[in-house]
């Protein structure tokens, strides 16, 4: 049986998940250098982008992901 989520998204703050975990960061350039971080030392990582109380914006991290790939 699938587990409940036990939060809500907060908004105008930037998502991504690591390896299924759920992370925020308040600004998008602190955001940026987690996602970096993570994604250099080989997690699976993935851009949610903002909440904005209905879905995810701005999601289109291009250059950001382009830049980790070896």
């Amino acid at each position: 049986m699938r587990r409940k989520q036990s939060y809500t998204y907060r908004k105008d703050v930037y998502y991504f998940s690591i390896n299924k975990i759920t992370m925020f960061r308040k600004t998008k350039e602190l955001a940026h250098v987690v996602f970096k971080q993570y994604a250099k030392l080989g997690k699976k990582v993935e851009w949610m982008g903002t909440w904005n109380g209905k879905k995810f914006e701005e999601t289109d991290q291009g250059p950001v992901i382009a830049s980790v790939k070896k």
